[in-house]
């Protein structure tokens, strides 16, 4: 079982911790799904679980991961651009 991810990304109005340690990984979430692969290889590469051991782990943590990277481009930025008046991270 890899630990480095939370089953469920966070819920929270405002940018967490966890969020910004996987920056990189919204955006490699956010890439396969614009690109069309099947949320099931994501979850392999990205999360590195097995979605056939694991179908509903794997299936709400792709869920909840994508739907927290697509906040991130809708409306988390802003709390990135107001930190001390510049970009962070």
């Amino acid at each position: 079982m890899n630990c480095r991810f939370d089953d469920i990304a966070p819920d929270l109005p405002m940018i967490t911790p966890y969020d910004e340690a996987h920056f990189t990984d919204y955006l490699r979430l956010l890439d396969a799904d614009a690109d069309g692969a099947d949320w099931r290889e994501a979850v392999a590469v990205i999360f590195d679980i097995d979605p056939g051991r694991e179908p509903e782990r794997a299936e709400r943590m792709h869920a909840t991961h994508l739907a927290r990277a697509r906040w991130m481009t809708e409306v988390g930025y802003a709390h990135l651009l107001t930190r001390d008046g510049e970009l962070k991270h």
